[in-house]
């Protein structure tokens, strides 16, 4: 086994997860190719210049693309999370926050539709305009101990509050056994970024407990406001001191060398390859 590799244990984790043909001539090993995809979004080379180990490099890339499309990193990710839930083994309290990535140059020709007019459709490819140049903004959900359980991709300019409700509701861990998937975290930590009136509101009618510093000038706002204003929402000092983890979790993730700079032109392969890293994170784990 190569540096760079999937372990055995990754590998009994993920091998009945994808896709095999039933008919058609022999192709290359599925574990070939996926060391070959975990190779590259580990060191961010580009598609041709995959060691030959791997197979023809066109291989890799059309088979990435195909489980891309096909949501096989997706589907991985959460069957994983479903055996940690049925083993008791996540923390359900939630930390959310944001990353932004660069785009090099090679991700950025998106085509005359994509990219430069900070859209927020599928159509722009999750790229935008921001004081870095063509950046794309990772919003993440990770569990207590610094695991991904949501993803969600925007172009950098997009504010973290606007994106909190999408990525609470891409929470969807499913059950072993018979029942609907668990969607509702038991506590939330954000930092500041994430307060607002709109997002308390929501957490208040889905029973979801949370820990938002709020911010200055909506402080001043609510004294202004004499006994109009309300009271001010409960804060824990101790809880949000564990907030730390979901930085830790990017810092894992960003090890990456492939999603701590974004080279894929799509959002679809970029957010596939964020699935692939974190599905290797929970593998870790386990």
């Amino acid at each position: 086994m190569h540096r760079h590799e999937l372990t055995d244990q990754e590998w009994e984790l993920l091998a009945p997860l994808i896709p095999r043909a039933a008919t058609g001539r022999p192709r290359t090993a599925d574990r070939q190719v996926i060391n070959g995809m975990v190779y590259k979004i580990r060191t961010g080379v580009s598609w041709r210049d995959l060691p030959e180990r791997y197979g023809s490099w066109k291989t890799v890339y059309t088979r990435f693309r195909r489980y891309a499309l096909d949501g096989v990193f997706t589907r991985a990710l959460q069957q994983i999370q479903a055996r940690a839930d049925a083993a008791g083994d996540i923390d359900w309290l939630v930390q959310i926050d944001s990353t932004i990535v660069r785009a090099h140059q090679h991700a950025a020709d998106t085509g005359r539709n994509g990219g430069s007019t900070g859209r927020t459709n599928r159509n722009d490819h999750a790229l935008g305009r921001s004081r870095g140049g063509l950046t794309t903004k990772i919003h993440l959900a990770c569990d207590g101990k610094g695991r991904p359980l949501a993803v969600l991709l925007t172009a950098g300019q997009r504010h973290d509050s606007v994106c909190a409700r999408p990525l609470l509701e891409r929470i969807r861990v499913p059950r072993t056994g018979r029942g609907r998937p668990r969607c509702r975290p038991d506590h939330v930590i954000a930092d500041k970024a994430y307060s607002s009136r709109g997002l308390r509101a929501y957490l208040r009618r889905r029973n979801i407990a949370h820990t938002i510093p709020e911010k200055l000038d909506q402080k001043g706002h609510r004294r202004n406001r004499g006994p109009r204003g309300g009271r001010p929402p409960h804060f824990d000092r101790n809880t949000y001191r564990q907030r730390n983890i979901v930085e830790r979790c990017f810092n894992q993730l960003k090890g990456f060398r492939g999603i701590a700079t974004r080279y894929d032109k799509t959002a679809t392969s970029f957010e596939a390859a964020v699935h692939l890293a974190s599905f290797l994170l929970w593998a870790r784990s386990v």
